[in-house]
């Protein structure tokens, strides 16, 4: 069974000659929007490093003129993005 929801996308769909929404310019851009924030938004996690690595991620940061926890952001965006090359695991 369809929701009378369903139905009416349904029947929108299958109509010969749709009509446009009238607010539509604003919908696409509160959709953005919406998208946008969704994806740029931060959220904190806590891992667990060996000092010795946290050290050189410090010092390696200090060298380039950025905190470390921005370092390590931007090391591991470049690695999701395929921006950063293969790495391969150790162990």
């Amino acid at each position: 069974m369809y929701t009378e929801e369903e139905l009416e996308i349904v029947d929108y769909i299958e109509d010969e000659a749709p009509e446009s929404v009238s607010d539509k310019v604003e919908k696409i851009a509160a959709l953005k929007s919406a998208v946008s924030k969704k994806y740029n938004q931060r959220k904190a996690i806590n891992i667990k490093v060996l000092e010795s690595d946290l050290e050189l991620i410090k010092a390696k940061a200090l060298k380039e003129g950025m905190p470390y926890q921005t370092l390590i952001n931007s090391v591991l965006h470049k690695y999701v993005t395929n921006q950063l090359g293969d790495i391969k695991a150790v162990g």
